[in-house]
């Protein structure tokens, strides 16, 4: 299983959110570039960079960011927030994205990611699918759909999507362990999913858990910078 640490972005800045709420923001380092190489040196590969200015404002905002860590770093970074235009699209590639991490937008606007998955190949993609007791959550996680979980995904993986990032927002940011029963569900209606545990992680047994049931990675965040998960520790899963 792949551990994949996040860095959410405020004003350039590493922070946390509880539950996406703006309000709890907590700030953890104000260089995410020695947020990055410390996860680097653990051995670590991959990285889950998320702009939550651009989330907020609908444009990507932090590229500067993105840039710096792609740039000093061998780190393959998926990167999310504010991803709305072709424009914005760009900028995130071309500033050193492996992956491109889009949520609200493939609820609210299918067409248009469905022609960027025809357009750049659909592995350029990480899909995030927000969750509230099995429905498809938009908008800061504000708002609840009525589509369900399993028909959003089987819908993209029709289109080619290989890799899914699945956050119960029940549980993000509340170190409370992850959703393993409907995380259990997910993997066993779609096994050929790269399928990428989020919310909730809180300590290595989460983790373990997470292994068991069959996920291909785990994002953590809040677990890692407030000491409860030891970089030191994850060599063990790596």
């Amino acid at each position: 299983m792949e551990i994949i640490p996040a860095i959410d972005i405020i004003d350039g800045k590493c922070v946390r959110l509880t539950q996406g709420n703006y309000e709890q923001k907590t700030i953890y380092n104000e260089n995410p570039l020695e947020v990055a190489k410390a996860f680097e040196g653990a051995g670590l590969k991959r990285l889950h960079l998320v702009d939550l200015d651009g989330a907020k404002e609908g444009t990507v905002k932090n590229w500067v960011v993105l840039q710096q860590i792609a740039a000093s770093t061998t780190l393959s970074i998926d990167f999310g927030g504010g991803i709305k235009q072709d424009k914005d699209l760009k900028i995130v590639f071309e500033s050193g994205a492996a992956f491109a991490t889009i949520g609200s937008l493939a609820v609210k606007q299918r067409d248009v990611f469905v022609s960027w998955l025809n357009d750049y190949g659909a592995d350029k993609f990480l899909l995030g699918a927000d969750v509230k007791s099995e429905k498809i959550a938009v908008a800061g996680w504000v708002e609840t759909t009525d589509i369900d979980i399993y028909d959003f995904l089987n819908d993209y993986v029709e289109q080619g999507i290989q890799q899914v990032f699945c956050t119960d927002v029940s549980k993000d940011g509340k170190l409370e362990g992850p959703s393993i029963d409907l995380y259990k569900k997910i993997i066993e209606q779609f096994p050929s999913l790269w399928f990428i545990a989020s919310g909730g992680v809180s300590s290595m047994d989460d983790l373990y858990a997470l292994k068991s049931i069959g996920c291909a990675g785990a994002i953590i965040g809040k677990a890692i910078y407030e000491g409860r998960i030891q970089l030191k520790d994850l060599k063990f899963l790596l």
